[in-house]
């Protein structure tokens, strides 16, 4: 599954498994490459700094 021509919603937290990044290691919203990470309900979840939008990895 792909959320390439969807709208992306910035309060979700989406799946890397579902949606996997279109270019490796950037944000798929804002394409930028600074990320915050943290452990959240025992997931590692990333954060871009940039927009805010967030993956478990």
């Amino acid at each position: 599954m792909n959320y390439s021509n969807e709208n992306i919603d910035l309060a979700a937290i989406y799946n890397y498994t579902e949606y996997p990044d279109k270019q490796a290691g950037r944000c798929d919203n804002c394409d930028h490459s600074h990320f915050q990470s943290k452990v959240k309900d025992g997931k590692f979840l990333r954060e871009c700094r940039n927009c805010g939008m967030k993956e478990f990895i």
